[in-house]
């Protein structure tokens, strides 16, 4: 009986330590370029989620003589960096009521405006208030350019600042925004280029340093 204790441990012990040295055996024979592609993975994610976490943010105001017809008229802007492009969020309050609006990247926020882009319709609720969600390049590399064609030229320009029109013309003049005017004042600031007035802006940054000049991707 001792005896075959005595064989049974060294058996044992033989396994043990043939079990070690197989798994000793496997984690040598790890792939190297695999575990650093694994880890190059990981970090790729963790910078597109940091990437992601960085927003800038910033109020739109009233546009000259819109504080006469609508006192509270304000927006708020969010702007989210991405990998490929941005997302923007507009949020407006205190504008006239279940109304259609219209919100361009312009060069500078009041006349003449510069070269405008235009990029997504609103619409306010019953109480003047309203928001959309626009996907495109809202950064400091906005540009424009027309190298020719059939109507215009120009060399590349950058478009930093926002503004929003109002889509029918003839709301803004029933609101009494327009004083002193006998007919709706018409500008090309919608679809038909046939729009109102514009009813907020981003006049509280500076011409050449608009607020789409501060995010970066």
């Amino acid at each position: 009986m001792k005896k075959l204790y005595a064989l049974l441990s060294k058996g044992s012990l033989f396994a043990l330590f043939s079990l070690a040295a197989l798994v000793a055996l496997s984690a040598c024979s790890i792939n190297p370029s695999a575990y650093a592609t694994s880890l190059g993975a990981v970090s790729l994610s963790n910078a597109g989620q940091n990437s992601n976490n960085h927003s800038f943010s910033f109020p739109m105001i009233a546009s000259p003589g819109i504080k006469a017809c609508l006192r509270n008229a304000t927006g708020y802007v969010k702007i989210i960096p991405g990998s490929l492009n941005d997302e923007m969020e507009v949020t407006v309050k205190g504008l006239a009521p279940n109304t259609g609006y219209d919100l361009f990247v312009t060069e500078i926020p009041n006349k003449p405006f510069g070269i405008a882009w235009y990029q997504s319709d609103l619409e306010t609720d019953s109480h003047g208030n309203g928001s959309v969600e626009v996907r495109g390049i809202f950064d400091a590399e906005t540009f424009s350019v027309s190298t020719g064609g059939p109507t215009t030229q120009f060399a590349p320009t950058h478009q930093f600042h926002l503004g929003l029109w109002f889509n029918d013309p003839k709301v803004p003049f029933k609101l009494g925004c327009e004083p002193g005017k006998t007919a709706p004042v018409v500008t090309p600031f919608n679809g038909e280029q046939h729009a109102g007035i514009q009813v907020l802006n981003t006049a509280n940054f500076a011409n050449n340093s608009g607020p789409l000049s501060k995010v970066h991707r």
